[in-house]
């Protein structure tokens, strides 16, 4: 069964459901520079309307992109703490599932 709202994957192929803010910061956590530098969190659908993703930059730190067509938003940042962009996501995340329903 494929998640309610939406998922998250990792380069390195983990995956998980729905994932809470903790979910997220284990797998930031387990980013790195050469076989795990990335994942995407989107909803579980064909074509969807938003995603949010985490890269490993190369000088340390995360490059956060957020891109939700709906409203055409798209924002690029960067950060060096994992406690900060899982919570962010976490609540970014909420807004797009609210308004989806």
């Amino acid at each position: 069964m494929g998640a309610r709202y939406y998922g998250a994957d990792s380069e390195s192929g983990d995956r998980i459901d729905d994932p809470s803010e903790d979910a997220l910061f284990m797998m930031i956590s387990d980013l790195n520079g050469s076989d795990n530098t990335f994942l995407v969190v989107q909803p579980d659908e064909n074509d969807p309307v938003w995603f949010s993703s985490v890269a490993v930059l190369d000088d340390g730190g995360y490059e956060i992109v957020r891109r939700d067509t709906t409203c055409n938003e798209r924002e690029v940042t960067t950060s060096t703490s994992i406690n900060d962009i899982a919570r962010d996501l976490t609540i970014w995340m909420a807004a797009r599932s609210i308004s989806s329903r």
